[in-house]
């Protein structure tokens, strides 16, 4: 199999594909005698996984954790089960993050209620006058 033929059975771009192997979450495909890359379904199925992860919001780091475990099929669950518990709290954290931003751009949205001048807009001044201090630690996989 050729790699549009793995994008397109994978629902991806050719880009998606060459990324995933720059990353080293894909092997290296084997090459045919005419240097062209060559596709297995196996390799198909890895990264339909991996876009799987990618929709669950896992970072590259999860993603390769995950899947050195997945290559020891014989070992006990409680690693996934703890990288799966972790990410959860991950996005919990996140969620909390985002309530909280909700909460300030719902607050500067409210100074601003008849159209008027930018410089007299109450947004505009609101930012400005905001007291951001040192950023916060923040306590997600996104740093």
């Amino acid at each position: 199999m050729k790699i549009g033929e793995v994008a397109l059975t994978a629902h991806c771009t050719v880009e998606t594909v060459r990324f995933y192997e720059k990353q080293g979450l894909l092997p290296a495909p084997l090459r045919t005698a005419a240097n062209y890359r060559s596709y297995t379904p196996q390799y198909v199925e890895r990264l339909r996984f991996i876009r799987h992860c990618r929709v669950l919001d896992m970072t590259h780091g999860e993603i390769r954790q995950l899947l050195d475990l997945v290559e020891k099929p014989d070992a006990g669950c409680g690693a996934v089960n703890h990288l799966l518990e972790e990410h959860i709290a991950h996005v919990e954290a996140r969620i909390a993050e985002l309530t909280q931003l909700k909460g300030q751009l719902t607050d500067l949205r409210r100074r601003c209620q008849r159209e008027q001048r930018v410089d007299g807009c109450g947004i505009v001044q609101g930012i400005a006058a905001m007291d951001t201090g040192p950023a916060p630690e923040r306590h997600t996989h996104l740093g």
